[in-house]
């Protein structure tokens, strides 16, 4: 108990301390100090703990060893406002809200940047596992995001447009239903056409070697590469002709002879031709196309001739289209520019074509004394002495090449001997490009007969 007599004050404040300054009061005496029998030791023990057994003012905070007002958590002696958690004695942010479709759906593109505040970030996510169209739209934005990589290359791969290209020529349906027997020409020309369309007018004049074999050796011939189309273009006007179109050549006197042909447009073209030559050349075989698919069934066992042979036109026009490709891959080879084979559907009946040739070509060359006598004659139509061929790879199939007389019927009963060849080489010899000795990979038989056989099917090349 204090009083005035003992220097405190009637409310228990020091006289020095100023009005209205609320007093500390000082530590408490542990229960364990304080005088409390055994028997009454757990009620205070209760007690203390005991929510609730003291009040502590709104906004005050807790010290130590007092008890917080019921319905309020304390965390190191703070007080939690009403309805939030303190934890390490921080205030806890409020929990988000959902957002809506619309709003969700405005965030996918700076989700897809990463550059959403890990709230709306997960919000995002979550949406994305229960909307599917949303879903789609952030997968495509992930991949356009992939795109602006500061450390990729965007250049286009050089060899891209050729793809496109030979995929585009394959797959895309012409407005006029082009024959069946009409496509490989079509094909081809269209091929050597994007060739010439993409290199500049310096490489028109880029020097080609074109070769063929005659008798017993390979023959040569420099051009260049406007001189190779325009060699292409007179020879097609064989079919032209045919077909009652104009000849490039102009006048009824023109040459007949492929090799003449080309010889007279050669000397006529002065100054040498350049890239104008381009645009005739795809006129005339655009003009040649409209005109089979237009004209019906019966055009294609039209006879084109060729001065010393003729070929049904569905023939003659295959033969063109082999030249178009043989020629185009001697201009990219001039130019540097990747130029793959026919597809394997056109190259089988390129294949097909020569080795219907073969027969012929073998009786020129045995009437010339370039090749072994026949052996056994047989009445045409009959099964003969043959040569099995075997073409491997692209275009491949087996082939019996009648060995004694054009009018016999190739047998393989009647197989003397036997060649494999790859389909690509195989036109290659038949080109010129390939001599009969370095041909054959493999050969089994008569040794006579694959030797004449081989030859025969060199000169069949020309120019």
């Amino acid at each position: 108990m204090t009083g005035p007599l003992d220097g405190g004050s009637r409310d228990g404040r020091d006289p020095d301390e100023p009005a209205g300054f609320l007093r500390i009061p000082g530590p408490r005496t542990p229960p364990d100090d304080v005088d409390v029998t055994e028997e009454e030791r757990p009620r205070a023990r209760e007690t203390r703990e005991t929510p609730g057994a003291r009040d502590v003012p709104e906004g005050r905070d807790v010290p130590e060893g007092r008890v917080a007002p019921a319905g309020r958590d304390v965390t190191e002696g703070r007080v939690a406002p009403a309805g939030r958690d303190v934890t390490e004695g921080r205030e806890a942010p409020p929990a988000a809200e959902p957002l809506s479709h619309k709003v969700l759906m405005s965030l996918l593109g700076a989700w897809a940047l990463s550059a959403c505040p890990a709230e709306e970030t997960a919000l995002v996510e979550a949406h994305l596992t229960e909307c599917a169209p949303c879903a789609d739209e952030a997968l495509r934005l992930r991949d356009a995001v992939g795109l602006l990589h500061a450390d990729g290359n965007l250049d286009l791969d050089p060899l891209l447009r050729s793809r496109v290209l030979e995929n585009a020529l394959g797959r895309r349906p012409a407005r006029v239903p082009v024959p069946g027997w009409a496509a490989p020409y079509d094909a081809e020309t269209a091929r050597l056409d994007a060739l010439l369309r993409d290199i500049g007018d310096a490489e028109w004049h880029a020097p080609v070697r074109l070769k063929w074999y005659e008798d017993e050796g390979t023959v040569s011939r420099r051009t260049t590469v406007a001189g190779v189309i325009g060699h292409l273009m007179t020879v097609d006007g064989l079919v032209a002709t045919s077909l009652g179109l104009d000849d490039p050549l102009g006048g009824s006197d023109a040459p007949v002879h492929p090799t003449a042909r080309t010889e007279s447009f050669w000397r006529a073209a002065k100054p040498p031709p350049t890239r104008t030559i381009h645009e005739p050349w795809r006129e005339q075989s655009h003009t040649l196309i409209r005109t089979v698919s237009f004209a019906g069934r019966g055009v294609a066992e039209l006879s084109v001739s060729y001065g010393f042979f003729a070929l049904p036109l569905r023939d003659a026009l295959l033969d063109r289209a082999f030249e178009c490709w043989v020629h185009g891959a001697d201009i990219a080879e001039a130019v540097d520019y990747p130029y793959k084979p026919p597809s394997a559907g056109h190259l089988h009946e390129m294949i097909d074509l020569a080795t219907r040739l073969l027969p012929a070509a073998l009786a020129i060359r045995r009437r010339s004394g370039l090749a072994a006598p026949a052996r056994e004659l047989v009445t045409a139509g009959s099964p003969g002495r043959s040569l099995h061929l075997e073409i491997e790879g692209a275009g491949g199939g087996d082939w019996f090449i009648a060995l004694d007389s054009p009018a016999a019927v190739g047998s393989r009963e009647r197989s003397v001997a036997q060649v494999a060849l790859d389909g690509v080489e195989f036109c290659q010899l038949v080109a010129g490009r390939v001599s009969p000795e370095d041909a054959a990979a493999g050969q089994e038989g008569d040794r006579e007969a694959i030797r004449d056989v081989l030859f025969a099917a060199a000169t069949m090349s020309r120019l």
